[in-house]
């Protein structure tokens, strides 16, 4: 998930769908890139599980799927929680 939303433009697509669904002429028209390139970032989004996509007659609508982003918070406050005690811990040398 961290590797999809690394990617600048995918980024910006999340903060388009985090406000509402949109189909990928909107994408491509707010992000002014290809349609190829946006298809391109939303099945990278797709695969990864952050990203759902619905067919509406000739048009595709996309949406985040908030669990998988609520997941990845989760395990990121984990980590920064376990990294809060470590600090207090160092392994002896040697």
């Amino acid at each position: 998930m961290l590797r999809a939303l690394a990617d600048p433009l995918r980024q910006r697509i999340v903060g388009l769908l985090a406000r509402e669904q949109l189909c990928t002429c909107h994408l491509v028209e707010e992000l002014a890139a290809t349609q190829t390139n946006v298809s391109n970032h939303l099945r990278v989004l797709r695969d990864a599980g952050l990203v759902a996509s619905e067919q509406a007659g000739r048009y595709t609508y996309h949406r985040l799927v908030p669990e998988r982003l609520a997941q990845l918070s989760a395990g990121l406050g984990e980590l920064a929680s376990r990294s809060r005690l470590a600090h207090a811990v160092k392994r002896p040398c040697g």
